[in-house]
């Protein structure tokens, strides 16, 4: 035994060294608002909306239905809010990862306008829909960072600030390295591009307040009830669950990057991408305040980038990235973001990780949220890592749409919605994409320190 204890010293100590004794593999999130069982409630035969998804797509959906006298039925195949929805790091933002992926660059400059301008939109939506229902979801417009992780990035920064502030209405400002001190300690990055509108908010919470809003106006929210098959019927829908069929008039599939096989056409179009985020346990006195001091969100220009924040009541930081090219499990993922979070901060060595999760996050071929409807049913799916916001503003559009209230069709609202070549539900090319981006990150870091 002391030998092996020896042993263990000299090598530097434990594997497990970085995380908690109190390590958990379930979001930080849910200590505030936990997932909820409603599977005790009956489920109806009839129903005039189906929503599919009780993430923020189908619950502002559903919460704008309601609010109009529909009484749509919500349906969850596991918990209310285990999903995407509260996992994330919601990080509240209106347009930026359009044009930090260049998806928009592919159409024409006016498409790239609307676009833009909607997802100003979803921003401000956002904002509304916390003071009209007074949603407790700790929303604060903190401002959002963008950190050049190479110098030459501060030439795409200034590009993309240029682009947000013209149509998005954001208001934006370069900082160079210097001025980047007094945002975020450390030496890891060269630059920033400060986007003072941008926010966030505690996810579980944030989910948790619509689901009491919509339910509160009369909507139905069934969880542990999965969707087994959809078929069309000469007036509305067939819904075939675990719990029994419902007759539709409508449904609507929010279930982005938890989509089955319910619904073959958006399962061979958005592609599930497993991310990791940690959460450490709660910060020496004083440390948030050197690393974070005015408490903005943060990621950075890095192909398979990496994003922070401090929890909204300022304890903890919490971290995402995708460690590996591999999917891994939640103890080997902690211990790997700790060495990244690490390389941006060296002095959270001794700080431990308590939390450490995974969820799906919906990716499109064209890195664009798709909204439409196909074979009669309505969808919104395709977050590409900005939820948030754009989910909510795309559920709220959908219902707008079905009662016929929208003043002009969405920006996001398309025929065309362009699946990956090869790919039929399982995504096999995960880890190349993933290893092609950690190798030109580690390539551009190479070439910047020559």
């Amino acid at each position: 035994m002391q030998t092996e204890m020896k042993i263990r010293m000299m090598s530097g100590g434990s594997k497990d060294e970085v995380l908690s004794p109190h390590f958990e593999t379930t979001p930080y999130w849910w200590r505030a608002a936990a997932p909820q069982d409603t599977s005790s409630q009956p489920l109806p035969e009839i129903a005039e909306v189906v929503i599919v998804g009780s993430g923020y797509t189908g619950l502002c959906c559903a919460l704008e239905l309601a609010d109009a006298g529909v009484r749509p039925l919500v349906l969850e195949a596991g918990p209310l809010g285990a999903g995407a929805s509260t996992r994330s790091g919601a990080m509240v933002t209106g347009g930026q990862k359009f044009v930090v992926s260049g998806a928009i660059r592919r159409f024409d400059a006016k498409r790239q306008a609307r676009i833009l301008e909607d997802a100003g939109e979803s921003l401000q939506l956002v904002g509304e829909r916390v003071d009209r229902y007074a949603l407790d979801a700790d929303y604060r417009r903190y401002g959002r960072v963008i950190l050049a992780d190479v110098p030459r990035h501060m030439t795409r920064l200034a590009r993309w600030a240029e682009l947000l502030h013209r149509h998005a209405g954001s208001t934006v400002s370069l900082m160079n390295r210097a001025e980047l001190s007094n945002e975020v300690g450390g030496r890891r990055y060269h630059g920033g591009l400060l986007i003072e509108d941008y926010g966030g908010l505690h996810p579980a919470k944030y989910h948790r307040a619509l689901a009491d809003a919509a339910r509160a106006r009369g909507a139905i929210l069934a969880s542990h009830t999965t969707v087994a098959d959809i078929t069309r019927e000469a007036v509305g829908f067939r819904v075939r669950t675990s719990r029994g069929e419902i007759a539709a008039r409508e449904v609507v599939i929010g279930t982005n990057g938890y989509s089955g096989s319910a619904v073959p056409y958006l399962r061979k179009r958005v592609v599930p991408i497993a991310a990791y985020v940690a959460a450490t346990e709660a910060l020496p006195l004083g440390m948030a305040e050197e690393m974070i001091p005015h408490h903005r969100m943060l990621s950075d220009t890095q192909r398979s980038l990496y994003w922070m924040r401090l929890s909204p009541d300022g304890t903890r930081l919490i971290f995402g990235a995708r460690p590996s090219i591999f999917d891994k499990d939640a103890r080997t993922a902690g211990r790997l973001l700790h060495r990244m979070m690490c390389g941006v901060w060296p002095h959270l060595a001794k700080v431990r990780v308590e939390h450490c999760w995974n969820g799906f996050v919906a990716m499109t071929a064209d890195h664009i949220p798709h909204m439409g409807r196909h074979d009669g049913i309505h969808y919104a799916v395709g977050c590409n890592g900005s939820g948030v916001a754009m989910m909510s503003y795309l559920g709220y559009q959908t219902a707008r749409k079905l009662l016929g209230n929208q003043n002009r069709p969405c920006a996001f609202d398309s025929d065309s919605f362009p699946a990956p070549p090869f790919y039929d539900g399982w995504p096999w090319f995960i880890p190349l994409v993933s290893g092609w981006y950690h190798f030109r990150d580690g390539f551009d870091r190479a070439i910047a320190s020559l």
